[in-house]
């Protein structure tokens, strides 16, 4: 199966293909859009009207063991990400992929 991994300059091409904007500006408009979507997820959660929720879902801390050497450590507390797809757009990707 090939893995098909989304990077910001491809959005940014993507984005100046399409509305004729210089490659630099295009750039410009992903990080600010990567930006704000940030800072409004801090705020514990993002709801995107048919795309879906992201939502802040804390980590406890807990044991971990490195497979390869079987030594334990200490995996620390954190945040991370959690995203659930619309309704719609499971649809859509459904439909696409028949």
């Amino acid at each position: 199966m090939k893995k098909n991994n989304l990077k910001k300059i491809d959005i940014s091409k993507k984005i100046s293909g399409c509305t004729g904007y210089p490659l630099i500006y295009s750039k410009k408009i992903v990080d600010d859009l990567l930006i704000a979507l940030s800072n409004v997820i801090k705020g514990n959660q993002l709801n995107l009207k048919n795309i879906g929720v992201f939502k802040i879902k804390i980590k406890n801390e807990r044991f971990g063991r490195n497979p390869k050497t079987l030594k334990s450590h200490i995996i620390s507390k954190r945040y991370s990400i959690k995203f659930t797809p619309s309704s719609n757009l499971k649809k859509k990707i459904n439909l696409e992929k028949l």
